[in-house]
């Protein structure tokens, strides 16, 4: 089993992907092994002013995520993801449910890391 965290614009496996990491309203994370939704986190670091990207990693580090998958991701989101050794898949279209089947599929391609 994967915790694996889907960037989104709401909650569940029908909920739109959200191509912002730092700035995405809700986390969905999946059981890759069942396919299952473990749960939705909102992202309280959304409307930071700066520093979004590090809180949102911080977030999914503390819910024992191992691994996102998202559309953009900055420099500093990128080594926080890092540091917490999170892989960072990228990719993300559709619905989570969509995402989530590319995931299983390998067709997410990961970003290289010393991960």
């Amino acid at each position: 089993m994967m915790k694996l965290a889907i960037c989104s614009q709401g909650e569940g496996l029908e909920a739109d992907v959200d191509l912002r990491f730092g700035r995405c309203s809700y986390f969905v994370i999946v059981d890759t092994l069942t396919k299952e939704v473990i749960g939705s986190l909102a992202n309280s670091g959304q409307d930071m002013s700066g520093g979004a990207g590090p809180q949102a990693a911080q977030l999914l580090s503390n819910s024992d995520v191992e691994a996102i998958a998202l559309g953009n991701v900055g420099p500093k989101a990128a080594t926080a993801l890092e540091a917490s050794r999170i892989k960072v898949y990228t990719g993300v279209e559709g619905t989570v449910g969509q995402t989530l089947q590319k995931f299983l599929d390998g067709k997410l391609p990961s970003l290289p890391g010393k991960i």
